[in-house]
């Protein structure tokens, strides 16, 4: 008999604590990197595809009994222990041999002490817990095997980067940093197998550093380089409610009908709360059209304040907005 495991307190949005390594050790210098602690991360997480329903990635090292687990490519809560289809969605499960495993990821620097304007190599090695150091293929998403995201602390800067894989094995990237201060690293990955994994790391930049930016009010539109991009939601923006987000874009005015594909997708959209711990990268829903909506679907698990970032691509030049999104509490 099938049976399909699903967590016992499943939300609209499913989140875990963020797998993170600890190479360089913490220190309150604002000359010494710090790479936050796995046990104090407190980050959760969740990515979400489009046809109109959410992907939710379950905890890293979630129980699966029996030997053999498959899950439903667009819906990884929905597991089995026997091939079959999706009730959610009809599509055929896919055996997944790593769904057990529990990952990290390594991280390091060279040079190991970041500084504004100096050029870094940031280095990444995915590993499944208690086997490091050994090899974990990743599987190839939305044309990428890492997204690797920068952001500043105050989440004015943002970056949509793609480390390299090298014959060491480890994925690296060359980054500059513009200014000294707080940063944050986020990478987006799944182990072939697997499901979709999150780690992340706390940076401190030495060199001069900026006034912090101070988003309050709802920022809904975005404009530069002739574009502009309008967000909107279904309904009220409350935490905890499932909602439909729709993003319009223009070019001097007029309506975008030819949107290319980025990344296999018309759009990318990574949400982040103020405070950095709740991440989300959505994907748009599935349409035939290339343009002016891009549709997506969300859910905030909790109120406050967060920073929006979406990217499309216009004739073959890539387009980053950001916008600033206050949530209110759950009704009653």
């Amino acid at each position: 008999m099938k049976r399909f495991l699903l967590p016992a307190a499943l939300l609209a949005t499913l989140s875990w604590t963020v797998a993170c390594s600890s190479n360089d050790a913490s220190s309150s210098s604002t000359n010494t990197p710090t790479v936050m602690n796995p046990s104090s991360a407190d980050a959760h997480t969740g990515h979400q595809h489009g046809a109109g329903k959410d992907h939710h990635v379950p905890a890293a090292g979630a129980d699966q009994s029996g030997g053999h687990v498959y899950t439903c490519p667009m819906h990884p809560e929905v597991t089995s222990d026997q091939p079959g289809t999706c009730p959610k969605c009809g599509m055929t499960l896919k055996h997944t041999t790593g769904a057990g495993n529990a990952y990290l990821m390594d991280f390091s620097m060279t040079p190991a002490q970041p500084a504004a304007g100096r050029p870094v190599t940031l280095s990444f090695q995915p590993q499944a817990t208690g086997t490091n150091h050994a090899a974990v293929p990743l599987a190839t998403v939305h044309e990428q095997k890492v997204h690797l995201m920068i952001l500043s602390h105050d989440l004015s800067e943002y970056y949509h980067l793609h480390p390299e894989l090298k014959p060491s094995g480890r994925y690296e990237l060359p980054f500059t940093f513009k200014t000294g201060g707080t940063y944050l690293l986020y990478q987006d990955y799944q182990p072939e197998g697997g499901g979709h994994q999150l780690g992340r790391q706390t940076l401190q930049v030495s060199g001069p550093t900026r006034p912090a930016v101070k988003y309050m009010k709802d920022q809904l539109r975005w404009e530069a380089n002739s574009y502009a991009a309008d967000l909107a939601f279904d309904k009220t923006v409350r935490a905890g409610q499932p909602l439909t987000v729709s993003v319009t874009v223009s070019r001097n005015g007029r309506p975008i009908t030819d949107l290319d594909q980025y990344l296999g997708a018309l759009g990318h959209m990574v949400i982040l709360s103020e405070d950095g711990a709740d991440y989300l990268h959505v994907h748009p829903e599935d349409q035939a059209d290339k343009g002016p909506r891009i549709g997506f679907n969300t859910t905030f698990d909790k109120p406050g304040r967060y920073r929006i970032f979406l990217q499309f691509q216009h004739a073959g030049v890539v387009q980053t907005s950001d916008f600033t999104v206050n949530v209110t509490p759950a009704a009653a």
